[in-house]
């Protein structure tokens, strides 16, 4: 216990720290943006504003999972991560769309550009997201290992800033910022959309991805006692967390310390398919109402 309360404590510190590096770039960033007129720089301040949003509700939110279920939320608190994913999906979306206003007529009447000043700001890019990254790299959350693989991407987006910026210091090529920029607006909308999609789709309760109803029951029918598996419904708390109600049917008679002692069988064999809370409800054969759907 006292192994994970300093690895949770030490998660939140790598979070916070990386937060406050962001947000202290994006501020540089920003004023870099209209010292360079570059709109390929402009891009990469939508997606690190994104990033700081998603990088403050995670650090927030590292505080919130700690939370046990109460009165309010018999379920816990894991859902509040669904809402800071969907926020920050739909800024990004907002921010791409007014990028894409931009870029276009752009590509068509390109403006001079600060290269120089576009190298230094993606200079400037690569260490601090490198080192933001390197920083979380160990971490062992799903919040940790999410935002270093957006860190990584925004290292990535700043090398090509550089690339770019260092072929129009050579050769009088205007168009390739917002070119770039629309390439980088396309990338971040295709995310975006994604995610939300994603998102919505756990809001809904639609059955996760990596969940197979099918072989779920297929799993429990496996224990001899058990005749029928009907009425099974699987939904997801926050994309990790998987809850699970199921009725099942057993042979009759059977006594009730037999019926603890399955039901218990196949929680653990439930835990194989990520599903860490389970309803289990025991009709006897013959004795027991079917499921009817109704339209």
């Amino acid at each position: 216990m006292a192994h994970n309360h300093s690895h949770s404590n030490r998660s939140e510190g790598n979070i916070a720290l990386v937060f406050f590096i962001n947000l202290l770039f994006l501020l540089i960033e920003i004023a870099g943006g209209f010292w360079s007129n570059s709109l390929a720089v402009f891009s990469n301040v939508v997606h690190d504003s994104g990033d700081a949003m998603a990088i403050g509700l995670s650090w927030y939110l590292e505080r919130v999972a700690k939370r046990k279920r109460d009165h309010i939320f018999s379920f816990g608190y894991r859902r509040f991560s669904l809402l800071a994913a969907l926020i920050n999906g739909i800024v990004l979306l907002c921010g791409t769309i007014f990028i894409l206003r931009e870029a276009i007529p752009r590509l068509f009447y390109p403006e001079e550009t600060d290269a120089k000043s576009m190298i230094v700001l993606a200079l400037l890019g690569v260490i601090v997201n490198g080192f933001a990254a390197l920083r979380l790299r160990k971490g062992r959350t799903l919040n940790e290992s999410m935002l270093t693989l957006h860190l990584l991407e925004d290292v990535l987006g700043w090398v090509a800033v550089l690339i770019v910026a260092t072929v129009m210091i050579f050769a009088d090529l205007p168009f390739l910022d917002p070119l770039l920029s629309l390439l980088f607006t396309g990338v971040i909308l295709w995310n975006s959309i994604s995610r939300i999609k994603k998102t919505l789709m756990i809001f809904l309760q639609s059955i996760p991805e990596d969940v197979d109803i099918q072989k779920l029951e297929s799993a429990i029918l496996a224990f001899k006692e058990v005749v029928e598996v009907h009425d099974t419904h699987v939904w997801s708390l926050d994309g990790e967390h998987h809850v699970l109600s199921t009725h099942i049917v057993v042979k009759a008679p059977t006594a009730s310390d037999e019926v603890d002692k399955l039901k218990s069988q196949i929680r653990v064999k439930l835990e194989g398919f990520e599903i860490q809370h389970a309803t289990i409800e025991v009709d006897y054969e013959g004795n027991y109402c079917e499921f009817v759907a109704h339209a």
